[in-house]
């Protein structure tokens, strides 16, 4: 063979080998053009999304915000800065002007607003809890009749309901007495249909049957094996009844007719109707509702864990 031919093959080899180098540099350059493009992209998205997270958080805080504000005034300052501007600081007198007027009304409206929320929430959440476990673990007569009833009560508001509570509770002679505030609070379909997805999440059959073949009653299964299992679901459940106690005010106002069993909704109510006679109201209007607001806020930040973890109920099985 000769040398010419030799050098022929070898640069053909030569050739072929170095071909696919272009080749391989084109597509990894392709490749991070493209990584970079989704980068920019997922970075544009998460840029959008928190953009409107804040704008609604915003939305959400501002009339905190302005209550904060306003409650460091006095009436004066009230009208004559804008509403986000700070005038003279004067939380603290307007605090004692609230508590002491009327020999402090507004105490024992909070006093009766914590009586409905906490004893009546814990009770609702309570029979909740053993509605909506008695739904998922026990075989009874019209069971899927009666819980389609309980879902259907979701759909009812609680406002249709207030007048024909009301006539019952007078027959009874239940108007204008604690209890017509209590007893109704303890009935609560959403709270039975929550305990329901909680019992089918976190309590397991086996457990149950393996607890019955020990020997174990019904009643000790579910106090010593289910409720602690579903200290989530009440939780839960005791914060949205805590919530709406705390904000009902329609209810108490069709019941009761004495001031000093009006929770705190009421009781700002009523002050709120006489401003414009009396504008020193003003002032014991938005200081009250600050304070409304403070218990709340205390229940939602102590027990957020239960609550993120009975948002995510029934997820996982």
């Amino acid at each position: 063979m000769s040398s010419t031919d030799t050098r022929t093959r070898s640069a053909a080899s030569g050739a072929v080998e170095k071909d696919p180098q272009p080749s391989v540099r084109a597509t990894r350059s392709r490749t991070t053009r493209s990584g970079g493009g989704a980068t920019a992209t997922s970075f544009s998205s998460r840029a959008a999304v928190n953009t409107v997270l804040v704008i609604m958080a915003l939305y959400t805080l501002m009339p905190l915000t302005w209550l904060l504000f306003a409650a460091t005034k006095d009436n004066s300052d009230l009208f004559a800065h804008p509403g986000f501007e700070l005038g003279d600081f004067n939380l603290f007198s307007n605090l004692d002007r609230l508590f002491s007027y009327d020999h402090g009304i507004f105490a024992t409206w909070l006093g009766n607003s914590m009586l409905y929320s906490v004893v009546g929430a814990a009770a609702s959440a309570f029979i909740s809890l053993l509605a909506g476990y008695a739904f998922d673990k026990y075989v009874f007569p019209l069971k899927n009749k009666l819980y389609a009833v309980v879902l259907l009560g979701i759909l009812v508001p609680s406002t249709v309901v207030s007048l024909p509570m009301y006539l019952m509770a007078s027959k009874v002679g239940l108007v204008n007495t604690y209890w017509a505030v209590l007893i109704p609070g303890l009935v609560n379909p959403f709270g039975v249909y929550l305990a329901r997805v909680f019992s089918e999440g976190y309590v397991p059959g086996e457990t149950l049957e393996a607890a019955r073949m020990d020997g174990a009653s019904e009643i000790r299964l579910f106090r010593s094996i289910s409720l602690p299992m579903m200290a989530p679901a009440f939780m839960t459940i005791f914060l949205f009844s805590f919530t709406g106690s705390w904000n009902n005010f329609f209810l108490p106002l069709v019941m009761l007719n004495d001031s000093s069993k009006y929770p705190v909704t009421l009781g700002i109510y009523n002050w709120n109707q006489t401003v414009s006679q009396y504008p020193e109201f003003y002032q014991l209007v938005i200081t009250g509702s600050l304070i409304s607001v403070i218990p709340l806020a205390i229940a939602f930040l102590g027990l957020q864990r239960y609550w993120r973890s009975g948002l995510t109920a029934g997820a996982v099985k």
